[in-house]
């Protein structure tokens, strides 16, 4: 009997099966690695995951902690097993750390959801609680937040509305966020009507360092001042000559409080933040450009960071009128922006051009302190050259020793920074804005004042700031001494 041949094209549609097999069990493989690795922690943090809740009925929820280990956040548990979630300093780190209770989570309670609900206790630990029905207690999260700076930061704003923001420019770690009005979260669930009431206008619940939205006012000059030396490279020569009130055409741009500055050179300008100068340069630019210029500084573009937060916007564009064109130039007009990406945008100057992402968990720990999970500095990209970076501190750095940051002026240590002092409505007093870093040769701290209504951003702001920069001195001073 003869054998029949084989058709070498059933081998070929065989490998084909077998390829197509392979390559989809490599795909699913490549799939659940991504997934574990990257999106796990998304999809089970997830509000809408129900699975998530009965993480709860197992495990105890874990702590949030300061950088020093001090809780700023913890779950007690009374004799009947009955659970409360505490904060200590109630209404000091409301925003930043936020709360967990009947009407959701926010700040690092939503942010750490998944961590503070996991348990790492011991094999042996596991077993015992699982054979007497108790619960094992969740993971702690250690943050970068310092206490000490928190509270300085709080009593440098005092009772005052807007909000105070602290970061490391060259590793992205927030050290210290404030938000004021606040509220009491211990008592979060009771008060929740009153906060969330019509009549309230306070808006407790706003975290205002990334969710508030205001004009920048001189503060954007920064971007206006870079655009300009980018198109015109004899800059240096440049002159103005302000009495007070710059006019074109119809109209007028008012300098703070009419002040007259006299002949002033582009640093100068600067330093005084002279809004006729400043309104001058911006016709004197590309509009194209300058918009380009400032989604490259992240306007109109979503920001590095990991809790909630409004975008800031920029709308002048092509073919604008003389009237936007000016506002614009000077941080007026429809430009808004967070206290965060100001502090983002300083933080990149100072850490020449590179902006770090902020962060604000340290590591994740178990109820013992080994650390499950450690989270580290990580680049967001460049928003501008060395060069500009350096160019920009020598004039921030101006600002400080000439012009209007005279109030954190000190020969303790050097600071680069620029006030603003940002008009929103008619007949009502301004917002006042700090931003800068110390020491200028090597920073250390970035600092982001905003102050809602209060005036001038040197005479209200920069002494917020100045507040954050000795504490920051003292502390490099103290660990001098200590080495």
């Amino acid at each position: 009997m003869k054998r029949r041949k084989k058709d070498p094209r059933e081998n070929k549609n065989i490998l084909h099966v077998t390829y197509g097999v392979v390559g989809v069990f490599a795909a699913l493989t490549l799939y659940f690695g991504y997934f574990i690795q990257f999106r796990s922690e998304e999809v089970i943090n997830n509000s809408y995951n129900a699975r998530l809740n009965s993480f709860a009925d197992r495990i105890v929820r874990g702590s949030i902690l300061s950088d020093d280990g001090t809780a700023l956040a913890e779950t007690l548990v009374d004799e009947s097993g009955g659970e409360t979630r505490s904060y200590p300093y109630g209404s000091l780190f409301a925003h930043v750390v936020g709360y967990s209770g009947q009407n959701g989570k926010t700040g690092l309670e939503a942010l750490g959801n998944f961590y503070l609900l996991s348990s790492h206790v011991n094999l042996a630990e596991k077993v015992f609680n699982e054979l007497i029905g108790s619960k094992n207690v969740g993971d702690n999260i250690v943050t970068t937040l310092n206490l000490e700076l928190q509270q300085v930061a709080s009593d440098a704003l005092g009772d005052r509305r807007g909000a105070v923001i602290v970061m490391e420019p060259d590793t992205g770690k927030v050290l210290a966020m404030v938000s004021k009005p606040g509220y009491d979260p211990n008592t979060i669930d009771a008060d929740w009507a009153a906060l969330t009431s019509e009549d309230n206008k306070s808006a407790n619940l706003l975290n205002r360092a990334t969710q508030g939205l205001y004009p920048p006012g001189s503060t954007f000059k920064i971007i206006t001042l870079l655009e300009y030396i980018k198109e015109h490279p004899d800059y240096e020569n440049f002159t103005f000559d302000c009495d007070g009130v710059y006019e074109n055409g119809d109209y007028q741009i008012r300098c703070y409080h009419q002040n007259a500055h006299g002949t002033q050179t582009l640093m100068q300008a600067f330093a005084n933040s002279c809004n006729g100068a400043f309104a001058s340069l911006g016709l004197e630019v590309n509009p194209g450009k300058m918009r380009d210029l400032a989604e490259q500084f992240l306007y109109n573009q979503s920001l590095p960071l990991a809790i909630p937060y409004n975008k800031s916007s920029y709308t002048m564009e092509d073919g604008a009128g003389t009237w936007e064109i000016l506002q614009t130039s000077i941080g007026q007009g429809k430009t808004q922006t967070t206290p965060m990406h100001n502090l983002m945008l300083i933080s990149a100057v100072a850490n020449g051009g590179t902006l770090m992402k902020p962060y604000f968990i340290d590591r994740v720990e178990n109820v013992g302190g080994q650390t499950i999970k450690k989270f580290m500095p990580s680049s967001a990209g460049s928003l501008m050259s060395a060069g500009d970076a350096g160019l920009l501190t020598e004039f921030l750095t101006d600002v400080v020793t000439e012009g209007t940051g005279s109030a954190v002026r000190t020969d303790a240590y050097t600071v680069a920074g620029k006030t603003g002092s940002a008009e929103f409505e008619t007949g009502k007093e301004t917002h006042a804005w700090f931003v800068g870093f110390a020491p200028a040769e090597d920073p250390k701290v970035a600092v982001c004042v905003l102050v809602e209504e209060s005036g001038s951003g040197g005479q209200v702001a920069a002494p917020i700031a100045r507040a954050i920069f000795d504490w920051a001195a003292s502390m490099d001073s103290g660990e001098e001494e200590s080495e």
